[in-house]
């Protein structure tokens, strides 16, 4: 991972989950979003469960179980994307809205993945079967 992380918070996947979740909060905080609770809440919940997976994730200090999270953050981003179809397809959210709110969570799910990779490189570096 080049630099010692310290903190989830220095994580580009956490800084960038972050932001997606307030947009996605912003957004459907207003319009038709308002009157409808449930896809608010799902599109919502979907969103916010990216960060604190990474952040549990990241404090539990073991590769194995960090990457384990981190697929997690990065299903969410599916479910999330997933979403964002219905309030396409219901006339909640515009093409453009949905394609800047798509690629926004396909740029955390990207991170994620690498962030995944990286960790399952590290875990295998440090396993004694590959030090021999």
């Amino acid at each position: 991972m080049g630099q010692k992380i310290k903190q989830f918070e220095d994580l580009v996947a956490w800084q960038k989950a972050r932001a997606l979740t307030a947009t996605i909060y912003k957004t459907t905080a207003q319009g038709s979003f308002v009157k409808d609770y449930t896809l608010t809440d799902q599109i919502r919940r979907a969103a916010v469960s990216v960060m604190p997976n990474v952040a549990e994730g990241f404090e539990r200090r073991g590769a194995a179980e960090f990457a384990r999270f981190v697929l997690i953050a990065k299903a969410s981003c599916a479910e999330l994307r997933s979403q964002l179809y219905i309030a396409l397809d219901v006339g909640y959210i515009s093409e453009k809205l949905f394609s800047e709110l798509s690629t926004q969570a396909i740029e955390v799910a990207r991170i994620l993945g690498g962030l995944h990779a990286s960790l399952l490189r590290d875990r295998d570096q440090s396993s004694p079967a590959k030090r021999r």
